[in-house]
């Protein structure tokens, strides 16, 4: 659910429709800068990963809105990975021409 008085943010989209959120991991550590996933050969930056554990607690996914309710701000989701209660800092509308790489 939003924060108050900001439901009517949430007009123009719609059920389907792919948004990114930004999200404010706060529950997790901030002191590996260099980490070994399983699914990497060997240790990477953290900037080579998509890891929860950064300096920085901003993360952004991409997901598909589920259910909508303008009125009384709420949207649901596909998935996400982070807790029940992450702070959502913002939402932006996924637009193929700004997100979608040229492959040319």
């Amino acid at each position: 659910m939003l924060a108050p008085g900001y439901g009517a943010g949430l007009a123009g989209l719609e059920v389907g429709r792919w948004v990114w959120v930004l999200y404010w991991m706060d529950r997790a550590r901030r002191d590996l800068i260099r980490q070994a996933p399983r699914h990497t050969e060997g240790p990477r930056g953290v900037f080579a990963l998509r890891s929860p554990v950064r300096p920085n607690p901003v993360a952004m996914g991409l997901v598909r809105i589920t259910s909508m309710d303008v009125g009384a701000g709420q949207i649901g989701i596909d998935a996400i990975d982070a807790f029940d209660g992450t702070p959502v800092i913002d939402i932006k509308p996924w637009i193929e021409a700004i997100d979608r790489p040229d492959e040319g």
